[in-house]
């Protein structure tokens, strides 16, 4: 449901009806859990990655349908822009050599995607934000040719009730308007799934809200938008502003944002669920035929359609998901942190360090969120994405109390990396993927360098040597994919040459 929709008009009865159905739906949920209905541990991780599409001129290239035609493959889908894909890798057991049987898969099918790409003058370009993207470029005739993106965007707009106002101050500060969504297509991002049971879910879920600061200030990609130089990871404020349904009085009187941080550590998967529904209207109020609850009484398995459309709407940087497969339900916590690129070796170090930290945090007996305010993690998080690696984050000091400011990379040099390495081991993860990827992490840390750090420097070397700030962007971008191709992780790039 909501993957094929019509563009429809809804009234009030088919929004007291999808309430209706919303609470149906959390009521089966519920009921799944208190019967311990959902699936055993099978250690089972997913891995999306979203993708732009630019010209041999570094420009965006709005041809995705024209490409998925060519690479004619269900892994690869449109997202919300025409220069946007995306490519799903079927979920994998975190064990034995995963790391480098993914970076396989993933090197094999964006060389195949790339190629066709190029058939019709585009490539394939893994980056969090399309340096050289305009205004202009991000507008309703751009939308990928899908209704549920036209129907989504009208939604947004008429619970705003004006244009959505892009206002983020960093570097370089940048206040436009947008009369749609668009500019969320702007971000492309590369999304984590971990399979969990609702025993261990609280302990994931809070486990990866603590670390997303970390994630960040390592795996920051997104320096530019719209020509300007802004935070180091600008994808998080723009999403936030770009999927904003609240005019300025409902943002006035506190009330939350659709792309949200959370406000509290949980102790279940239900109070998630619970709490997207309680907070937040839906958004497209599409009800089917199933009832769940007459499902349960029959013995089956509800598929909660309701409830999973509405989820998708709340953007939650760590997600709930429920789904369900070989008729077995099953919680998943997706990880919506990273952005894509900068290579497929840099994605499966970030991949490596989060499955890896994220286990070893969930095991400790004296939790890290028991030692850290929730309110820190999200200004750390806040931190992070605006200064990548050079971030000052807060983190409990030893087990017995406070909280200390520590620089970004010596928390991951001294503290996280080990205990990634442990959880990786806890996996059954080889050493030599464990050593090769937490290594890349361990580089940039000595380095000081991440993708939006060579983005910023290569740009700036090209304003130096005379360029325009248009050509500049470009000629970074162009730069980008060269280094790119070459697979080596990014905190090995020359800069310049741009």
């Amino acid at each position: 449901m909501g993957e094929k929709v019509a563009a429809v008009e809804f009234g009030l009865d088919d929004r007291q009806r999808h309430r209706d159905k919303l609470r149906q739906c959390l009521e089966g949920l519920g009921r799944l859990l208190e019967e311990k209905r959902f699936d055993r541990p099978r250690n089972l991780m997913g891995l999306e990655i979203e993708l732009n599409l630019a010209g041999p001129d570094g420009m965006p290239s709005m041809m995705n349908a024209k490409v998925l035609e060519r690479i004619a493959s269900h892994d690869f889908q449109t997202e919300l822009g025409q220069f946007n894909l995306e490519v799903n890798i079927v979920p994998h057991r975190l064990s034995g050599r995963v790391l480098d049987q993914l970076a396989e898969e993933l090197r094999t099918g964006l060389s195949y995607a790339d190629r066709k790409a190029r058939e019709v003058g585009s490539r394939i370009v893994m980056i969090g934000i399309l340096p050289t993207l305009g205004q202009d470029d991000l507008v309703p005739d751009n939308f990928s040719a899908a209704d549920r993106y036209a129907l989504l965007n009208e939604q947004v707009m008429a619970a705003r009730g004006e244009d959505v106002s892009i206002d983020i101050a960093g570097v370089e500060r940048l206040t436009c308007t947008a009369r749609s969504i668009c500019p969320e297509a702007a971000c492309t991002s590369v999304q984590l799934h971990l399979q969990v049971t609702p025993g261990r879910f609280a302990a994931v879920w809070n486990a990866a809200q603590a670390v997303a600061a970390a994630q960040i200030a390592v795996g920051a990609n997104s320096p530019f938008l719209f020509g300007r130089e802004l935070w180091r990871e600008s994808r998080p404020p723009l999403f936030v502003q770009s999927t904003d349904t609240r005019p300025p009085e409902l943002q006035a009187q506190g009330v939350r944002p659709r792309t949200w941080f959370g406000e509290r550590w949980i102790d279940s998967a239900y109070e998630l669920f619970e709490e997207n529904l309680r907070f937040f209207p839906p958004l497209l109020p599409i009800s089917g035929d199933e009832d769940p609850l007459r499902v349960l009484d029959a013995g089956g398995v509800p598929r909660l359609d309701e409830l999973v459309l509405h989820n998708g709407t709340v953007y939650r940087w760590n997600r709930p998901v429920y789904g369900i497969a070989d008729g077995v339900p099953h919680l998943r916590v997706e990880n919506r942190v990273l952005p894509a690129g900068p290579t497929v070796t840099d994605v499966l170090a970030n991949t490596a360090f989060y499955y890896g930290l994220v286990r070893a945090l969930a095991e400790e007996p004296r939790p890290v969120w028991t030692r850290l305010p929730f309110a820190a993690a999200a200004d750390n998080f806040d931190a992070a994405c605006r200064h990548g690696i050079d971030a000052v984050l807060r983190w409990p000091k030893g087990r017995n109390g406070g909280v200390a400011r520590v620089p970004a990379v010596r928390l991951v040099r001294e503290e996280l990396l080990p205990l990634a390495a442990a959880g990786l081991d806890a996996w059954g993860v080889e050493p030599a993927d464990r050593d090769r990827y937490l290594g890349v992490i361990e580089g940039r840390c000595r380095r000081r360098a991440n993708g939006a750090s060579w983005q910023a420097a290569t740009y700036h070397a090209a304003r130096d040597r005379g360029l325009d700030r248009h050509a500049a962007l470009a000629a970074t971008t162009r730069r980008y994919c060269e280094l790119m191709a070459t697979g080596e992780p990014v905190h090995t790039w020359p800069v310049g040459g741009a």
